[in-house]
């Protein structure tokens, strides 16, 4: 049985938020992945006139060029690519779900305020060229226009309604320190998702890029133990 894996990123990022778990995989395993670029997405982001209905319709579009080259599909979502991945698997025939910092929810606002004070504190000592989140972020907050967070939210909306007719095999993996995704996000998803399989890890020190975390490693190699099976 030959099998792919669909990697989805996140809204107003591109693969490279998904490349560390990857890399892994593809050391690991001789499945076929694939990692679109959703529409407006990726290092330079264009995502003016681009809707909720044009990035499902991308994740499909990939989905169906995966299925026709392998017997078993797997889906892996990082933030809004985790709803994405939920809506695949409601529609097409899906193996497992891995879910990543998953954007059921969004904004926590007590660990942002956290984020935030730690970037006015490394401006004032005139080192926030060196800040990795400044730098992830800055250019995200130049060029995300309004409308297309509008879109995130209906999409997320869409979605909801049927967490709980997935039935799949599922991992979800969360960060408690995620400024972007409330931690408990996680286990609001692990609790309405109709699945009987269905494991929770949470990172103690992971933030929104899970699959940059100091503890990736760990999760990394449970999540592969999951989609290999017994």
């Amino acid at each position: 049985m030959s099998t792919g894996v669909l990697c989805i990123h996140g809204f107003s990022g591109g693969p490279y938020e998904v490349e560390p778990f990857v890399n892994y995989l593809r050391e690991q395993t001789d499945w076929q992945i694939t990692v679109p670029t959703l529409s407006g997405h990726g290092e330079e982001l264009h995502l003016r006139g681009f809707t909720a209905k044009h990035w499902l319709m991308d994740a499909e579009i990939a989905y169906r060029a995966l299925a026709k080259k392998v017997d078993e599909v797997i889906v892996v979502g990082f933030s809004m690519g985790g709803i994405i991945a939920l809506y695949l698997a409601k529609r097409y025939k899906v193996k497992n779900l891995v879910l990543l910092s998953a954007a059921a929810k969004y904004v926590n606002p007590t660990q942002l305020a956290k984020d935030i004070k730690m970037l006015a504190s490394e401006a004032y000592q005139r080192n926030l060229h060196k800040n990795e989140l400044f730098l992830r972020y800055q250019h995200k907050f130049n060029n995300v226009p309004l409308s297309a967070t509008v879109e995130f939210m209906k999409l997320v909306q869409t979605v909801a309604p049927y967490y709980k007719d997935i039935r799949n095999p599922i991992y979800i993996v969360q960060g408690k320190l995620d400024g972007i995704v409330p931690y408990h996000t996680a286990q609001f998803l692990y609790d309405q998702l109709g699945s009987q399989d269905k494991y929770l890890y949470f990172s103690d020190n992971g933030k929104h890029h899970i699959c940059f975390c100091e503890d990736c490693e760990d999760w990394f190699s449970q999540v592969l133990q999951f989609l290999q099976g017994p």
